[in-house]
C-alpha cells in the first residue's frame, strides 16, 4: 500500500496493514517467470514445428504456411480448454499460456463454456467476446494506426 493511502488510515488500520503485509506470502517471481518462459517457448516451438511441417511436406511458402499453423493452434487450444487441460497448464505456467493466438482462443472457448447454460444465442454468442472483445477492438485500432503511419510515410516519401 502506498504511503499516501496509509496516511488516510486510522492508527489501528495502519497497524493491521503492516501486520498483514508482514505475513503475506512472498511470490516466487523468478520461478513464475521461468515457468512462463518455458511453456510460452514450447507453444511457440510447436507453432514453428507446424509451420516447418507445412513448408516441408505440403510445399507451402513461409507466408502461406502461417494460416494452417494458426488454425491448428486455435483448434488445439479450444479443444484443450474444453477438456480442462489448458486451465491446468495455465495454473502452472501463468502468463506463458497467454501466447497471443492460443491465449485468445482460450478466452473465447472458456467464456463460451461458462455461459452455455444461458443458451446458444444469448449465452454463448452474447458472452463469448466479452473478455476478448477489448483485444479485438484495440487490435483493430492499433492496426489502423500502423496502416495510417505506413501510408503517410509512403505518401511523404513519394513527394
Amino acid at each position: 500500500m502506498s504511503n499516501k493511502k496509509k496516511k488516510k488510515l486510522t492508527p489501528i488500520e495502519q497497524e493491521y496493514q503492516d501486520f498483514a503485509s508482514e505475513r503475506e506470502p512472498k511470490r516466487p517471481v523468478v520461478k513464475n517467470c521461468l515457468r512462463a518462459f518455458i511453456v510460452g517457448g514450447i507453444i511457440c516451438t510447436i507453432g514453428q514445428g507446424l509451420q516447418w511441417f507445412f513448408i516441408t511436406y505440403f510445399n507451402f511458402t513461409e507466408k502461406t504456411a502461417g494460416n494452417p499453423t494458426a488454425a491448428i493452434l486455435i483448434i488445439a487450444s479450444a479443444l484443450f480448454t474444453g477438456l480442462g487441460i489448458y486451465d491446468h497448464l495455465a495454473q502452472w505456467a501463468g502468463a506463458g499460456t497467454a501466447v497471443p493466438i492460443t491465449g485468445f482462443a482460450n478466452t473465447i472457448a472458456s467464456a463460451a463454456i461458462e455461459h452455455r447454460t444461458e443458451g446458444y444465442v444469448l449465452g454463448v454468442g452474447g458472452n463469448m467476446f466479452k473478455l476478448s472483445g477489448s483485444v479485438i477492438a484495440f487490435g483493430v485500432f492499433s492496426a489502423f494506426l500502423v496502416a495510417l503511419v505506413k501510408i503517410t510515410v509512403i505518401w511523404l516519401g513519394g513527394m
